[in-house]
Protein backbone atom coordinates (compact mmCIF):
# COMPACT_ATOMS: atom_id res chain seq x y z
CA UNK A 1 0.00 0.00 0.00
CA UNK A 2 1.32 3.04 -0.86
CA UNK A 3 2.18 5.97 1.76
CA UNK A 4 -0.42 8.94 1.32
CA UNK A 5 0.82 12.30 0.29
CA UNK A 6 0.02 15.59 1.74
CA UNK A 7 2.01 17.98 4.01
CA UNK A 8 3.67 17.09 7.41
CA UNK A 9 4.51 18.41 10.20
CA UNK A 10 8.37 19.49 10.43
CA UNK A 11 8.80 17.27 13.61
CA UNK A 12 12.09 19.21 14.69
CA UNK A 13 10.12 22.47 15.12
CA UNK A 14 7.27 20.75 17.17
CA UNK A 15 10.06 19.77 19.51
CA UNK A 16 11.35 23.20 19.76
CA UNK A 17 8.38 25.28 20.10
CA UNK A 18 5.04 25.67 22.07
CA UNK A 19 2.04 27.11 21.13
CA UNK A 20 -0.11 28.93 23.75
CA UNK A 21 -3.88 29.47 24.36
CA UNK A 22 -4.25 32.74 22.19
CA UNK A 23 -2.36 31.69 18.97
CA UNK A 24 1.40 32.96 19.56
CA UNK A 25 4.35 30.29 19.64
CA UNK A 26 7.14 29.92 22.43
CA UNK A 27 10.83 29.16 22.13
CA UNK A 28 13.40 28.42 24.64
CA UNK A 29 16.59 30.88 24.85
CA UNK A 30 19.32 30.44 23.38
CA UNK A 31 22.82 30.50 25.07
CA UNK A 32 22.09 27.66 28.39
CA UNK A 33 24.08 24.78 26.99
CA UNK A 34 27.83 25.25 27.99
CA UNK A 35 30.07 28.05 29.45
CA UNK A 36 27.34 29.09 32.52
CA UNK A 37 29.86 29.47 35.12
CA UNK A 38 30.91 32.92 33.56
CA UNK A 39 27.37 34.14 33.70
CA UNK A 40 25.56 35.36 36.37
CA UNK A 41 22.96 33.68 38.64
CA UNK A 42 20.35 35.97 37.34
CA UNK A 43 21.09 35.70 33.46
CA UNK A 44 21.12 31.83 34.14
CA UNK A 45 17.68 32.18 36.10
CA UNK A 46 16.60 33.72 32.97
CA UNK A 47 17.72 32.12 30.47
CA UNK A 48 15.30 29.03 31.92
CA UNK A 49 12.18 30.86 30.96
CA UNK A 50 10.70 30.91 27.51
CA UNK A 51 9.68 33.81 26.03
CA UNK A 52 7.88 34.28 22.73
CA UNK A 53 8.88 34.23 18.98
CA UNK A 54 8.64 37.37 17.38
CA UNK A 55 6.27 38.10 14.76
CA UNK A 56 8.51 38.60 11.98
CA UNK A 57 9.54 34.68 12.34
CA UNK A 58 6.02 33.01 13.35
CA UNK A 59 5.00 32.85 9.25
CA UNK A 60 8.20 30.72 8.83
CA UNK A 61 7.77 28.68 12.08
CA UNK A 62 3.87 28.24 11.24
CA UNK A 63 4.22 26.77 8.26
CA UNK A 64 6.36 24.27 9.58
CA UNK A 65 3.50 23.19 12.01
CA UNK A 66 0.40 22.69 9.50
CA UNK A 67 -1.95 21.40 11.74
CA UNK A 68 -1.96 22.98 15.08
CA UNK A 69 -4.25 26.30 14.11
Amino acid sequence: MRRPKGIKTKKSVVKRFKLTATGKLLRGRAGKRHLLSTKSPKRRRSLGTATLVDKTDMYRVMRCLPFTR
